[in-house]
């Protein structure tokens, strides 16, 4: 399964879920930032090749719609309500992510 990682800038928490799941067995996964100043920013591309998209927060979601509309129109978009005050590898942000994202492996 594809799954692509969204936050606002790519420096945090979407890059950290990256990191800790790229390694996960039959899943390609890779991160973006919906921002204009992103590390990584999302492209048509990510969207269309993956399978499932997990957003940190609701307004990822919403800019994603706004942005790639029809190109979303049959991806699973996930909601995780992870709030921007974590560091990259955050401890606390990676127990989060590996129990938000058991059901998904």
């Amino acid at each position: 399964m594809n799954i692509l990682f969204i936050c606002s800038r790519n420096k945090k928490r979407s890059r950290t879920a990256e990191t800790i799941f790229r390694d996960v067995p039959g899943h390609k996964v890779w991160s973006a930032g919906t921002e204009a100043n992103a590390v990584v920013r999302v492209s048509e591309k990510m969207i269309s090749r993956a399978d499932m998209i997990f957003v940190m927060e609701k307004v990822h979601r919403d800019k994603l719609i706004y942005q790639f509309g029809d190109l979303l129109a049959d991806k699973a978009i996930v909601i995780l309500d992870i709030p921007d005050e974590y560091e990259y590898m955050d401890e606390e942000l990676v127990t989060m992510l590996r129990d938000m994202m058991e059901p998904y492996w």
